[in-house]
């Protein structure tokens, strides 16, 4: 008798083959593998490569009889030699022995014992480890991938046969992945029905870390202790290892299951494992693919955009975490639809907020705070990733997201594409021009543009000075915030921090250069849109300490990084028109703001005589200056700004030497070579459109009549006309209600020229039309008052005749018409 009882002539008669194999089974299995007869089959196997399939089968009609009778020590023979075939043979033969293998390795996996799982988890991550000489078109993996996954979800009651067999599962998927991916039909573990198993089944595993922050960056290499005995690291690995192996065809099939994951066990609040995988996922991809997740979750924010605030919130944060690391390397062609997503989901949020306050009238002040909470959480996480994402891009890119949100800010008048707050309200405005301009400031931190006019272009720089924006007090700190970050090109805004009188402004250590030629210009262009910004936010009751710091360092960077000769005069006449709202009050201000008011005056002409370095300009200003700290401290920043209580009841205007007097600064800087006749001329803020269509008290209206009247009596134009002139006729030709539409594009007319025409231009022509207009109002004066001739040739008129007036026409009608 034989081995296992077989009889020796029955022996003899089978193939041989079959007796190689029966030879290296034991009769006690606990013997283990007979190694001589393993040796044998081997020899056979490679010499023989054509029996290599009857060889698997066979070896498989004994695993399978074994483990029907769980004679599971045989089981453990018949796969270790089927390992050593595996490892022994390569060649094309090798094939059919493959199906047989894996059918066993199926037989394993399906059976409800722990250790053959494991066994035969093991047998096939060695089998993926093999690098075949052809590729293989009919072989799937979809059973594999189906039972290495629940086998990642196993329950076992015994938590160390729950942690082997997870394990086992893990390391299962990976191989899975190793040899699909290495073969060349790799694209088919990549289908969705594959990842949609796959990916779940590894991020179920990493929710069990316990220190996650401890993994976030890029890949580490853990030993192979920690592999094998923590299945949340080889998950995470394994999950590293399918993201890098991702192409860009296949790159949203595999992250479109973290979201599905993450959504159906509520993981995005709190959404720590949620920023975890995004960052893993961010690090492991190619860079350049890192476009499609971020693509990704904007659209899953989009599908989630009804769900609660803090849903939201979590998404948004991800968001920011994935471009915080995509901002370092390719972002690829989704910027404006990242700004557009987040913008589109702001507007979303207020809308939400304004909703919940108008539905909770009733409802108590916790429950409406709290709605209010959540979606003010939404919202700075919005702003948060705007102003990273942008502040993270090139300057070219910059340069048009800035324009792109500031085209989305809602301002009066104008036809930009902003949120549409239509449907909002005074306040739902206000909350998207405050975040829209958040965001703007972020984004504008750190921007370094060679010249003025890149950083500020008209269209930008119109809706950013449009008066809808100065009617919050909030709204104009931001307006200048960004301003600052434009402006300061040489980062000397820290410096100036603070309004207070710099005893020498030497130890500052400014930085600046010489001004360019394009630096010239923009002043030339848009100068007066700066200064009359400045001057009107000045005029403006709700003024709090900071925006006189702003407004000061507004005054200071603008000396610093933009003015010439020129544009100190025009610094200097706004300087002395802002003392003289102070001092005059036509505005009706409170004493704190006029006495802001002269502090910001002191400040800035203290830091500007110390910058043109002028002696006798810098001694007015230190007399001035303590004169005021003697006699009225609260005149100086020092005071005022923490010492409210000590105003005084009022400002005396004979105080002369408490005040910068024009005649004193002229005969200074006159001395010194600069062109002081412009100083005689008292500064004027420039009027627009926009001023008529603001909700807010317009200072224009003081003025306006000076420009209706500049506009519609354009001399030369008109000389040459013989049309008889009557009292009527001059009454109508006045009528600013009867002209309104028709005098609108003069009045445009007139705007754009004393924007851009030179001072001395529009200061010779000015006198030109005042004088001509002085005597043209003379000639109608003398035509509609002259009596009757008499009959002796001389020309009587006495208190009874009809022409008679006490007071000249021209001053009882029109009182403002005497300036000229």
């Amino acid at each position: 008798m034989g081995r296992k009882g077989v009889c020796c002539c029955c022996a003899a008669l089978r193939p041989r083959y079959k007796r190689l194999v029966d030879n290296i089974f034991p009769e006690d299995p606990k013997d283990g593998l007979v190694k001589a007869d393993m040796e044998k089959l081997t020899f056979y196997a490679v010499s023989a490569p054509e029996k290599l399939d009857r060889i698997g089968a066979y070896l498989a009609e004994r695993l399978t009889r074994d483990v029907a009778r769980h004679r599971y020590g045989y089981v453990l023979i018949a796969m270790e030699a089927l390992d050593q075939l595996l490892m022994a043979c390569h060649s094309q033969s090798i094939k059919p022995f493959v199906e047989s293998f894996l059918h066993m390795v199926a037989k394993l996996l399906e059976s409800g014992e722990p250790k053959l799982q494991v066994l035969g988890t093991n047998s096939f991550v060695k089998f993926a480890n093999i690098e075949e000489d052809t590729p293989s078109y009919h072989r799937r993996y979809d059973f594999f991938v189906s039972r290495f996954s629940a086998m990642c979800h196993s329950r076992d009651p015994d938590p160390e046969i729950q942690n082997e067999i997870r394990i086992a599962g893990i390391r299962g998927i990976q191989g899975v992945v190793r040899k699909a991916v290495n073969d060349e039909l790799r694209a088919t573990i990549w289908e969705p029905q594959h990842m949609d198993k796959i990916v779940p089944s590894l991020l179920f595993n990493m929710q069990k870390i316990e220190d996650i922050d401890s993994r976030i960056g890029p890949p580490s290499s853990p030993t192979v202790g920690v592999k094998e005995e923590n299945p949340s690291v080889l998950a995470e690995n394994c999950f590293r290892e399918l993201l890098g192996r991702a192409t860009y065809g296949n790159m949203n099939n595999a992250v479109r299951p973290v979201f599905a994951h993450l959504d159906h066990h509520r993981l995005w609040d709190p959404n720590e494992f949620a920023v975890s995988c995004f960052k893993i996922i961010m690090y492991s991809i190619q860079a350049q693919y890192s476009h499609h997740v971020i693509q990704e979750i904007l659209g899953h924010l989009d599908v989630r955009k009804r769900d609660s605030p803090r849903v939201r919130a979590g998404i948004i944060q991800v968001l920011l975490e994935a471009v915080a690391i995509a901002a370092k390397g390719s972002i690829g062609p989704t910027v404006l639809e990242v700004f557009n997503t987040l913008l589109k989901h702001l507007r979303i949020s207020v809308d939400f907020e304004l909703g919940d306050r108008r539905s909770s009238c009733e409802s108590t002040t916790l429950s409406i705070s709290s709605k209010e909470s959540d979606e003010r959480i939404v919202q700075n996480a919005i702003i948060q990733t705007i102003g990273f994402f942008g502040s993270n891009l090139p300057d070219y890119q910059r340069s048009e997201i800035m324009m792109f949100i500031m085209s989305k800010v809602p301002v009066l008048g104008t036809t930009s594409q902003s949120l549409d707050p239509s449907n909002l309200g005074d306040l739902g405005t206000r909350r998207i021009q405050i975040m829209l301009l958040r965001s703007l400031l972020m984004v504008t931190s750190g921007y370094k543009a060679t010249t003025i006019s890149n950083a500020l272009p008209a269209p930008f720089l119109d809706p950013l000075l449009s008066p809808s924006l100065m009617e919050d007090s909030e709204l104009r700190q931001l307006v200048l915030e960004i301003l600052h970050n434009l402006i300061d090109r040489h980062d000397n805004r820290a410096k100036l921090r603070g309004i207070r009188i710099i005893p020498d402004v030497s130890d500052l250590k400014i930085k600046r250069d010489k001004i360019s030629r394009q630096d010239v210009s923009f002043m030339k262009k848009h100068g007066q849109q700066l200064y009359r910004h400045i001057y009107l936010g000045c005029k403006e009751e709700d003024n709090v300490q900071k925006n006189f710091e702003l407004l000061f360092t507004s005054l200071a960077l603008t000396t610093i990084e933009l003015a010439n000769e020129e544009v100190v005069i025009d610094l200097i006449r706004l300087a002395i028109a802002l003392q003289d709202i102070a001092i005059i009050n036509e505005d009706n201000l409170p004493m704190f703001n006029r006495c802001g008011v002269m502090a910001l005056v002191a400040a800035y002409l203290n830091f500007l005589s110390q910058m043109i370095a002028v002696p006798a300009f810098c001694q007015h200003v230190s007399k001035v200056i303590e004169t005021r700290s003697v006699e009225a401290a609260y005149f100086l920043p020092e005071t005022i700004f923490k010492d409210k209580s000590n105003l005084p009841k009022s400002l005396e205007k004979d105080e002369t030497d408490l005040f910068f007097l024009t005649n004193k600064i002229a005969e200074s800087l006159g001395g010194s070579g600069y062109n002081v006749e412009r100083l005689s001329v008292p500064y004027v803020p420039q009027v627009t459109d926009e001023d008529r269509l603001s909700r807010r008290k317009s200072m224009v209206d003081t003025v306006s009549l000076q420009v209706d009247i500049l506009s519609g009596c354009n001399i030369e134009d008109k000389v040459d006309n013989t049309e008889e002139i009557t009292f009527e006729a001059l009454k109508k030709a006045i009528d600013n209600n009867g002209l309104e539409e028709q005098e609108k594009e003069k009045r445009r007319l007139v705007i754009e020229k004393f924007q851009k025409a030179p001072f001395e231009e529009i200061a010779a022509q000015c006198e030109t039309k005042a004088n001509l207009l002085h005597d043209r109002l003379a000639q109608i004066l003398e035509l509609t008052i002259r009596p009757p001739p008499s009959p002796s040739g001389t020309m009587t008129m006495t208190a009874g005749h009809p022409h008679y007036h006490s007071v000249p026409v021209y001053e009882m009608k029109f009182p403002d018409l005497c300036v000229y």
